[in-house]
């Protein structure tokens, strides 16, 4: 005989609270049902806000029910903020009373974020037990009762108030048996990332579709009637319907059938229009008012069967407002919504992304005009959305319109993303006649405004992809805005600014300050082995923009003409347009000849050069600084060295003072040679030197991430393409190369040869060379990017800088901090490849002058000119 051991009872499962992710959760219960042990065990910390946490922030006691006013209007306060911030915010207080209730769901509605409930529905008398307990907490008799009749009358009314979800605890085993389930909300879908093919209205209009999905390069698929129930791309891409599928069109069934299929098939998402809102609750036997296209719709449903109709309805009841895509980068909705509104969900952001938003004004054909939040819209996220037709879709503020019209006779239209690319068919007729003329709600061209004075001022925090957050002083932003309202040209052309540039380490060579073996350490230092030398130019910064034709201009700028050149803080570099455009047209007919048009595929380039000779840009600098003090030398010292003649000839003793007057006698002499080979005079376009370093921009391109090597073999191409020209028309070459020395920091040779070449071009006069990595995005071992170029200068330009005696103070000039100049080449490096980042990823202008005009706000910082 055997005895069977018998098998141990399983734990019973606790209750299962789903929570969403973004939302307010209130705990309700008695004093002593456990809500904060309730709340540390299920939440984070950060994401409780308790009114005793809160009663000791005001009065050092979070018994002191007398501060209870005060320490509610804190708790009030940091729950809008987390919730403005878009963080899960649990409120750990009694709210048994319904005022202190609705407070709350107040604030939630403020915040367009779900309100839930838990109650703790715990017995009278383990709530005393667990109070007497507690020493610090001696409540009046009558508290607890209060607290559960409160309790007993709101439990049935909770759900009127407003709470979206209600979960009531009751007991102590339930309590510490429940779950909390985290829930995403249903707009979130941030991990999908694409591609994605977004379409606008469709209204009934199914030929047009399959017209387009065609064109998308999807794949039909047709039941044994022939009609169209799936379309699937081959490379896996997914459609996003935009809404308004049904109404005024010939085939509302046929696009239902299709799209239907499409997002159960895991090919499409859509999200809902207002003509399926209002389908839906017509068809769901609400009284609605049949216009605006319903007839056509329930006249063609009608002939479906029970089973189809049945299947739209539960369809449409699925419909979400709006999606988070691609990590919240792309909203997606049907009326457009501000950026406050994305990811959240309440009636009120459901009504505006069916909707959208009106003036409470009517046009002149009884319609409600449309509030132009589009215009304003300063958001990260790309808003794509239909609702009001235009007729062609263009981007303003980062929000495109899809809905060109097509049931009236317009056009059906797709925006591919992340590509950018519109792709549109042509109607095959008028559907239907429309009330209104299309008009577009974007004037001022495909960005809308450039810039804004509430994009750049006061204080701000730039966010870039290679270096974090940039912050700007308000002080900073202030002396920027001064530049750029006053002296700066077209807002609009001004895609980039250049960084400053860090010298190289500090030499300790007799006679040097600086010197290019300290470049190729500090560069061997942060990991990095190959770098390229760069000749520095006897000119000016400039940065160039040419186009191949006014169009292609227009069409990214807004603003037609041949290109523009400006200087490092957005000014106009010659006031002579004429000079100008003759400058154009010469690198213009160069990047012809040489294909560079056709091979990066862009109407226009976007390049970092030097203009020559330095007296273009500096003669007024030239003339006030340089030669006066050269004048002042050369007036001063021969008269001194006289008198010291005629001193010494008399006997006196001066011969060391004499020594000391000849030696500041040549320094000038030197100081003035500097200066001069840097000036030279010019005739229309006779003498002027264009010398372009780095291609940093094209048409869907930041070309400034590719190597330094990349940048300088095609401007080897425009140079000589320039020349042939030239040579042709007997003419002076216009573009002038760049010499390089590419150097393995690691090879003694490699180094040697290039400070051998750095002192021949030193020796010649020449200002020197920049060191720059070869790789433009290198990083040192702990992941930080390295300087994007070390400036080497040579003894004679410094003179220039530093004065014509500078070589007598070394000691004393060694001692410059270079640690605040490293830190600001870093900053306004990143900044500057995250406005060509923007600029390249068709991102509206003002996203690209908020990194631009942050480069010009940092050059304000104080820091010592002459590094």
């Amino acid at each position: 005989m055997t005895t069977e051991t018998p098998e141990p009872t399983p734990a019973r499962a606790g209750r299962r609270l789903p929570v969403t992710d973004v939302s307010l959760v209130v705990l309700i219960g008695s004093t002593g049902s456990g809500k904060s042990s309730f709340a540390r065990r299920h939440f984070k910390p950060t994401e409780v806000v308790s009114s005793d946490f809160c009663r000791g922030l005001v009065a050092d006691d979070e018994n002191d029910q007398s501060a209870s006013a005060d320490a509610f209007d804190v708790l009030h306060y940091i729950v809008g903020k987390r919730l403005a911030a878009g963080r899960l915010t649990v409120v750990d207080a009694t709210n048994v009373q319904q005022e202190s209730r609705r407070q709350l769901l107040a604030i939630a509605r403020e915040h367009d974020v779900l309100p839930i409930a838990i109650v703790l529905d715990v017995p009278a008398e383990v709530c005393a037990e667990r109070n007497r307990a507690r020493p610090d907490r001696q409540l009046p008799a009558h508290v607890i009762p209060r607290h559960q009749r409160e309790l007993r009358r709101s439990l049935r009314g909770l759900e009127r108030e407003g709470f979206r979800k209600v979960h009531v605890l009751r007991g102590v085993e339930e309590v510490e048996r429940a779950e909390i389930v985290p829930e995403k909300r249903y707009n979130d879908l941030r991990h999908l990332t694409g591609p994605f093919d977004i379409v606008g209205d469709i209204h009934g209009c199914r030929s047009e579709l399959e017209t387009l999905l065609g064109r998308l390069g999807y794949r039909i698929a047709r039941d044994e009637q022939g009609r169209a129930v799936d379309a699937a791309h081959p490379e896996g891409r997914t459609a996003v319907f935009v809404g308004d599928l049904v109404d005024r069109g010939p085939d509302t069934p046929g696009v239902l059938r299709l799209v239907m299929g499409m997002v159960e098939a895991g090919h499409a998402l859509c999200v809902p229009g207002n003509h399926e809102n209002k389908l839906g609750r017509w068809m769901g036997g609400r009284k609605v008012t049949v216009s605006h296209g319903l007839q056509e719709s329930i006249d063609q449903l009608s002939a479906e069967s029970d089973e189809f109709r049945a299947r739209v309805r539960e369809f449409m009841r699925g419909l979400v407002s709006h999606y988070l895509l691609d990590g919240g980068a792309l909203v997606v909705c049907h009326a457009g919504l501000p950026e406050k509104y994305h990811g959240r969900a309440s009636g009120r952001v459901r009504s505006h992304a069916l909707y959208g938003d009106t003036t409470g004004e009517t046009d002149e054909y009884g319609l409600p005009v449309r509030y132009p939040w589009a215009e304003e819209y300063r958001g990260r996220a790309l808003v794509v959305y239909g609702h009001t037709p235009v007729p062609v879709a263009s981007f303003l503020n980062n929000t495109i319109c899809l809905d060109t019209g097509c049931v009236f006779g317009g056009s059906l239209t797709a925006l591919r993303y992340p590509e950018r690319e519109i792709v549109a068919v042509p109607a095959e007729q008028e559907w239907y006649e429309p009330v209104r003329p299309m008009h577009t709600d974007a004037p001022g061209g495909r960005e809308g405004r450039p810039l804004d004075l509430a994009d750049v001022a006061g204080r701000r925090v730039v966010e870039t992809a290679r270096f974090g957050n940039v912050a700007v002083r308000e002080e900073n932003a202030a002396a920027a805005l001064e530049v750029m309202s006053r002296f700066a040209l077209d807002p609009r052309l001004l895609a980039y600014l250049p960084p400053t540039m860090a010298p190289s380490p500090t030499s300790r060579r007799e006679g040097l300050l600086e010197h290019p073996e300290e470049a190729f350490f500090a560069y061997r230092h942060d990991g990095v082995q190959q770098v390229v030398c760069e000749e520095k130019h006897m000119g000016s910064r400039a940065v160039v923009l040419v186009a191949r034709d006014g169009a292609a201009l227009e069409k990214r700028f807004g603003l037609p003409g041949p290109g523009a050149i400006w200087t490092r803080t957005g000014r106009a570099f010659l006031n002579d347009q004429q000079l100008t455009g003759a400058i154009l047209d010469r690198l213009r007919a160069a990047a012809e000849d040489a294909g560079l048009f056709d091979e990066l595929d862009t109407g226009w380039l976007l390049l970092d050069a030097e203009l020559l000779p330095w007296s273009l840009k500096a003669v007024e600098l030239l003339r006030r600084q340089y030669a006066a003090v050269g004048a002042a030398a050369g007036a001063a010292l021969p008269a001194a060295l006289d008198a010291l003649a005629r001193a010494a000839d008399r006997g006196m003793d001066v011969a060391e003072l004499t020594v000391r007057q000849q030696e500041r006698a040549e320094d000038a002499r030197s100081f003035t040679e500097a200066y001069r080979r840097y000036c030279w005079p010019t005739e229309g376009l006779e003498g002027i030197r264009l010398a372009p370093f780095q291609l940093l921009a094209a048409e869907g391109a930041n070309l400034a991430l590719r190597p330094h090597t990349e940048h300088l073999a095609l401007i080897d191409r425009l140079v000589e393409a320039d020349r042939l020209a030239a040579d042709r028309a007997a003419a002076e070459p216009v573009l002038h190369g760049t010499g390089r020395l590419l150097v393995d920091t690691g090879d003694e040779s490699s180094v040697a040869a290039a400070v051998a070449w750095w002192e021949e071009l030193t020796g010649a006069g020449g200002e020197g060379m920049v060191v720059k990595p070869v790789d433009p995005l290198h990083r040192d071992g702990s992941g930080r990017l390295v300087q994007p170029g070390l400036k080497v200068r040579g003894r004679e330009y410094l003179r220039i800088i530093y004065g014509p005696d500078y070589t007598r103070h070394l000691d004393r000039l060694r001692q410059r901090s270079l640690g605040h100049k490293r830190s600001l080449a870093l900053r306004e490096h990143a900044l500057g490849l995250e406005s060509l980042d923007r600029l390249a990823a068709g991102e509206p202008l003002w996203r690209v002058h908020e990194a631009v005009f942050a480069v010009l706000a940092l050059e304000s910082e104080p820091v010592d000119p002459r590094l």
